[in-house]
């Protein structure tokens, strides 16, 4: 395993992260590992984390609050590419894992580590995002991935544990795999394995079923500078409350709930189910206020652009030439994307009822079908007739 000495591994205080300490320490020779939680708003408490990865036999435990930048950084790009992974998932773990990547590789520098760690499997697309990210970022630095390479079953990894004095989990261990930041929830496993099963109601956290949503619609006003959200209801709100109080709102009407059938990066079909209330809204806000402030042919051409854009994200490769590329188009994009757009929650569903911009391109008098009508009707035939001539043409043949 060309034998690092000192490894930070990134730590979530599951069963493959905490087995990971002495397995890389008694398998692979590994003489000191440091051990980095993220704190990504996931409501854990990371105090308990923090102990538990000193007693299963981290040289230190370190949890860094990178709430603030998850938001600005990498949440905000995203809704100002509109970035919905095959048009439905808005990337809320994607988004995460080039984060944590940085601060892992900011860590190995600042303690003088040969190595980073990570508990992923070899089936998902996470362990893409981290080494591909950890290499863009410092490619001297060795990668580990027990979890890939040791063979062992959710039992047999429990059981190498509790030789090490790890404590099995307590309760029966849900059926389900569940990730968890500001963004959303990922939920995967168990029954949601069998397409055909509809969802059972337990699994979801952040959002109401339908049938326990209010009988009222509720209007919530959005504010964009730039095309990054910065007020809610006329009130200026820092990035990671205006995401709680989001997610917070949106979820208690139904909103953002995703059931699909994703493929992933490693070619298998998975099905996934996420809750993320805040980044629909959001983006389809955003979504909408371009459509007042872009001109046609920017709306049009940044489609594909959106596209290119979710699948670097979604595919690990957010440290990219052509990421850079990308993101300077989108940012280019955005100078006139202000305004005020008003979104009517009700029963599952997020409708804009409003937009509003000092950069609007909507020109009521040569929209409009009243009196007050400035549109040069007498104009319109000999464009038509330019328009359509290639196709007359086409015809005569």
């Amino acid at each position: 395993m060309g034998h690092a000495k000192k490894v930070v591994l990134a730590y979530s205080g599951g069963v493959d992260t905490s087995v990971c300490i002495p397995y890389l320490k008694n398998e692979w020779g590994v003489e000191e590992v440091i051990t980095l939680a993220a704190d990504l708003g996931q409501g854990d408490e990371l105090e308990p984390i923090r102990e538990k990865a000193l007693k299963s036999g981290a040289s230190e435990s370190l949890v860094v609050d990178v709430r603030d930048s998850f938001i600005k950084e990498y949440a905000f790009p995203a809704i100002q590419a509109n970035a919905l992974y095959e048009q439905r998932y808005p990337l809320g773990t994607s988004l995460a894992r080039p984060l944590i990547a940085k601060i892992l590789v900011e860590t190995a520098s600042k303690y003088g580590a040969d190595a980073i760690a990570h508990g992923c499997t070899g089936k998902g697309n996470d362990q893409v995002r981290f080494d591909v990210s950890v290499g863009a970022l410092n490619p001297h630095l060795k990668i580990l991935a027990p979890a890939r390479e040791w063979g062992m079953s959710r039992e047999e990894t429990i059981a190498y544990g509790e030789r090490f004095g790890i404590p099995s989990p307590v309760k029966k261990s849900s059926p389900y795999s569940i990730d968890k930041n500001l963004l959303g929830r990922s939920i995967e496993a168990g029954i949601l394995e069998d397409p055909t099963v509809e969802p059972p109601e337990e699994i979801y956290e952040m959002t109401k079923a339908i049938a326990n949503t209010p009988n009222e619609p509720e209007y919530i006003d959005i504010g964009f500078t730039k095309g990054i959200p910065t007020t809610l209801n006329g009130k200026a709100t820092n990035p990671v409350e205006l995401i709680e109080q989001l997610n917070q709102i949106a979820g208690n009407h139904g909103v953002g709930r995703i059931d699909m059938i994703e493929n992933r990066l490693v070619g298998i079909k998975s099905r996934e189910i996420y809750e993320s209330p805040a980044m629909i809204v959001l983006i389809q806000a955003h979504r909408d206020l371009e459509s007042l402030t872009l001109t046609a042919d920017v709306t049009q051409y940044k489609r594909g652009i959106e596209q290119t854009y979710t699948q670097i994200v979604y595919n690990g490769l957010w440290y990219s030439p052509l990421k850079s590329a990308v993101d300077a188009f989108i940012q280019e994009t955005q100078e006139r994307v202000s305004g005020n757009v008003k979104v009517k929650l009700f029963k599952g569903n997020a409708t804009i009822v409003s937009r509003d911009s000092q950069n609007s391109l909507y020109t009521p008098d040569l929209a409009t079908y009243g009196s007050g009508d400035k549109f040069d009707h007498k104009a319109a035939e000999g464009f038509v007739y330019v328009w359509g001539l290639p196709t007359r043409i086409w015809a005569r043949h």
